[in-house]
């Protein structure tokens, strides 16, 4: 059935089910994995990003250096692995692109951390007997949660790109879950036939996408003091 058949208005896909049930379902699966995956990745990379800011010396030489090393390894390589090993499943899902995505906070946060970190303020809160933790969560976090918060933001829609991708060569959950990248994947087969299979699956990934995309570029302009 194509789009518009009564009860169908996107169209059935070759096995009769429903593409926009398929795709509403899809979304929560997409969108649940992206956004906890953006966040943990956010509170690792900020962990380990303060740390080796505020510390410096061989700490920040040990965190850094063993960084590097991570990253030398491919994202879609390394996530195969996970996969591979743990199973398919949400929190496998979750863990594997939370660390695929958690070195981009580290050198942010680094950077904004050594910026910070001989600031008047927190000389004085060290002076004070502050804990090191207590003054990266009071006094240095805080001034750089703005660019966190739009990193947060934009990382969900490369996420939902990477888990698209993932269950489109069959990394993701397994079949038949209603995966956006596996739907894309399903309709290739049958392009000619009924485009629709792929066109709405691929739409939603790039409405998700741009919405997202847009929802960053406007924290960004909020938080930014220079737009005030």
């Amino acid at each position: 059935a194509g789009p518009g058949t009564p009860g169908h208005p996107l169209g059935c896909d070759s096995y009769g089910r429903d593409v926009l049930s398929r795709l509403v379902h899809g979304a929560r699966n997409s969108l649940k994995v992206a956004i906890i995956a953006s966040i943990t990745s956010c509170l690792v990379g900020c962990t380990l990003g303060s740390i080796a800011g505020y510390f410096g010396g061989k700490v920040d030489q040990i965190i850094m250096r063993s960084l590097d090393i991570f990253m030398s390894i491919p994202d879609l390589l390394f996530t195969m692995v996970v996969v591979a090993a743990l199973g398919s499943s949400i929190p496998v899902l979750i863990i594997a692109m939370t660390l695929a995505y958690f070195t981009n906070y580290v050198r942010l946060v680094r950077s904004g951390v050594l910026n910070l970190v001989d600031q008047e303020y927190v000389e004085a809160a060290r002076a004070g007997g502050a804990s090191p933790a207590r003054i990266i969560l009071s006094h240095i976090i805080p001034n750089t949660l703005g660019i966190i918060l739009v990193n947060v933001t934009l990382n969900v829609s490369s996420l939902v790109i990477y888990q698209s991708t993932l269950s489109f060569i069959g990394l993701s959950l397994p079949a038949p879950a209603p995966e956006w990248g596996y739907m894309l994947n399903e309709g290739r087969a049958c392009m000619q036939s009924a485009p629709w299979m792929m066109i709405f699956p691929g739409l939603a990934i790039f409405l998700v996408v741009t919405v997202f995309n847009m929802l960053g570029d406007s924290v960004r302009d909020i938080l930014d003091p220079k737009e005030a």
